[in-house]
């Protein structure tokens, strides 16, 4: 069973935590992880390119010069994808790149990920606290004393964390998911990953069936 270094809110080891091996425990698919990354990257793109054809062009519609007695090739519109400023021939379009992946395909993805840091002892656990407003020094200190700070970390917090939420979100380097939001790219993205004792369970409960 994987294990991981449990802290309190100031940042000091008090421990260590199981891990459920139902996620962290999980042999790595990389093809999963590969499909997983790919599918993210194509939900994120927006697909607002966009090129003018002959038929959208501004340019003039009336011929260039007269057809016989110039010495020079004959000629329409300069809307033509062969002149300058014309439309463009098969250029890009607005379009939706994004798409479905398998549930499993997703599910599979994520243990992988999820046990890829634990054997590489890069998951940490956190107590549960609260805050009664936003307070970024204090989060700040708290990944410092777990020697996190500036490296690329996740935190994994649960539903109803809104100043803690608020508290980590400047910090540079950390992006911060609720536990039902957890994703294989975002923890692929990131060197550590840190839970509460809350969003653990959760991630248990909502991923580990």
């Amino acid at each position: 069973m994987a294990t991981a270094s449990l802290y309190n809110r100031n940042g000091e080891s008090i421990g260590s935590v199981d891990l459920p091996d139902a996620l962290f425990a999980q042999a790595v698919h990389k093809q999963s992880l590969y499909e997983a990354v790919r599918n993210y990257l194509a939900n994120q793109r927006q697909g607002t390119h966009d090129t003018q054809t002959r038929g959208e062009n501004a340019h003039s519609g009336a011929k260039l010069y007269r057809q016989k007695g110039t010495g020079r090739a004959r000629a329409g519109s300069g809307r033509s994808p062969l002149r300058i400023g014309g439309g463009i021939t098969f250029g890009p379009h607005p379009r939706d790149y994004s798409y479905k992946l398998p549930k499993k395909v997703k599910r599979l993805a994520l243990r992988s990920a999820l046990s890829d840091r634990a054997i590489n002892e890069r998951i940490n656990v956190v107590e549960d606290f609260e805050m009664d407003a936003p307070k970024t020094n204090e989060m700040a200190r708290l990944l410092g004393g777990m020697s996190l700070e500036g490296r690329h970390t996740l935190v994994v917090l649960p539903g109803n964390s809104g100043n803690v939420y608020k508290s980590l979100r400047n910090i540079k380097g950390v992006r911060v998911l609720r536990h039902t939001d957890l994703n294989a790219y975002t923890i692929l993205w990131a060197d550590n990953l840190v839970f509460t004792k809350t969003s653990l369970s959760g991630v248990e409960e909502v991923f580990g069936s």
